[in-house]
């Protein structure tokens, strides 16, 4: 499977864009190369005035995306490889909230790590019932969110929140999600995400884009004080553990990780 293969895109006749997460044998986890197309194809949708809105997904129904390909990470070797890591999704991300046209994160199974980043970084939400969304890298690799994330994630649900949710590493279900506005509604299987997710595309696809695009510059501007590079230290702190590495190689090696705080 090539690196175009793991992540399909396809623009339908009414202007609506999909992005298919497409590695279902990995739950979609994401390649650093998948990343990269990610963010290439969210600046030429931006530039693009014949798309009128996005939806992005998983592929296989289990998944939206389980996070990065924690094998990714085997090849950190210096503080620049971690700093690195955090800028390139910032950008990632940044590129995707940029993007003027609406963007609808359609949410089946596992949402979790950098795919729950993703799904948090788009306009709009739908998850199926079975859908789990969190962050459990306290209990798994041990590293942190960027300032940028932790803005963008307070922004959806509150910083308490968000705190709970990183603290006990614990996934939150489809209906919690909904009641506490990370997602906007929920359905019963993928294949009724599927017909809703392009229903409500269709809806956004007919609505003023200025209008539209000013509200998402506008709220993005309103969060956004505090530069992504404050949290350089705390980055460098998590990555470079011994902490860090004990939990990738607990997490490829199944077996609990030994933490010991340094």
């Amino acid at each position: 499977m090539t690196d175009t293969d793991e992540l399909l895109y396809e623009v339908d006749a009414e202007g609506i864009a999909r992005i298919t997460l497409n590695r279902p044998q990995a739950r979609n986890a994401l390649t650093f190369a998948m990343y990269e197309r990610l963010h290439g194809l969210a600046q030429a949708i931006d530039a693009d005035p014949a798309i009128r809105a996005v939806v992005i997904q998983g592929a296989g129904g289990r998944a939206f995306a389980a996070g990065t390909d924690i094998a990714q990470f085997r090849a950190f070797s210096t503080p620049e490889d971690a700093l690195g890591y955090e800028r390139f999704m910032d950008r990632v991300l940044g590129a995707l909230e940029r993007c003027a046209k609406p963007t609808i994160a359609a949410v089946a199974g596992a949402c979790t790590g950098g795919g729950a980043a993703i799904a948090a970084s788009c306009d709009l939400r739908l998850a199926t019932r079975d859908a789990r969304f969190g962050f459990p890298i306290a209990r798994t690799l041990g590293n942190c969110l960027s300032v940028a994330n932790l803005r963008r994630l307070s922004a959806l649900v509150g910083a308490a929140r968000v705190k709970e949710m990183i603290f006990t590493a614990r996934l939150i279900e489809a209906e919690e999600a909904r009641a506490i506005g990370l997602v906007s509604e929920v359905v019963e299987d993928a294949a009724a995400l599927a017909e809703r997710a392009t229903d409500l595309a269709r809806l956004v696809a007919g609505h003023a884009p200025l209008t539209l695009a000013a509200t998402k510059e506008g709220l993005r501007r309103v969060r956004d004080e505090a530069p992504s590079e404050a949290g350089d230290d705390l980055i460098l702190q998590c990555y470079t553990s011994a902490d860090f590495r004990e939990g990738m190689e607990a997490f490829l090696g199944k077996r609990p990780p030994r933490w010991t705080g340094r």
